[in-house]
């Protein structure tokens, strides 16, 4: 696949939308995040506008403004921002209450198409390690940053991988399962 254009303008765009914003536990730069998912989307065969999308996929649930989604249409295409709105489990300001919003997502999830699957995948894929990762260092503290907490959040990361095996299995998604099960494997226990 041949990156165009598009793919350095969205990149340079990401970084001024989510410039300033860390990941929640570790106070990491955001963008990382935002680039091991586009990683991981051309890994997996993304075309580019798949790759954009994972490159925004946050762009609606964090930077939410009025305007936003007509400028990532007009910047990118009505394709990237089908993606993007489908990836995302809200865009109204206040949000739903959390399982109302997850159980919404999983319910648009079961009838999403090959693009909104494998940037979603992509997604909790890292989130999922990242979480991994935190758990190992934090323990059970880790969940209290979470509206979910421990049970919800491994509900939601089991459903989306049931979801999405029953749409497709592939490696990703796979993948995505096999790190479920190891978040869900030093979760049930204390950290080492």
């Amino acid at each position: 696949m041949e990156l165009s254009d598009r793919f350095e303008q969205a990149l340079s765009w990401a970084m001024s939308l989510h410039g300033g914003q860390k990941r929640k536990l570790t106070g990491v730069p955001y963008i990382g995040h935002l680039l091991r998912v586009c990683g991981t989307v051309m890994e997996y065969s993304g075309d580019e506008d798949e790759v954009i999308a994972a490159l925004l996929h946050d762009a609606l649930e964090d930077q939410n403004r009025p305007g936003l989604a007509d400028e990532i249409a007009e910047r990118f295409g009505s394709g990237v921002l089908h993606i993007i709105k489908q990836c995302s489990d809200r865009e109204e300001s206040p949000p739903p209450p959390w399982r109302q919003r997850k159980e919404a997502f999983l319910e648009r999830l079961k009838t999403a198409d090959a693009s909104v699957r494998l940037v979603t995948a992509a997604d909790k894929l890292d989130n999922v390690r990242s979480l991994t990762t935190s758990y190992r260092v934090w323990g059970d503290r880790v969940w209290e940053h979470f509206r979910g907490g421990k049970e919800g959040t491994l509900w939601y990361y089991r459903e989306v991988v049931r979801v999405l095996c029953h749409a497709s299995e592939n490696a990703l998604i796979l993948e995505l399962e096999s790190a479920v099960r190891e978040l869900e494997s030093p979760a049930a226990g204390p950290a080492a």
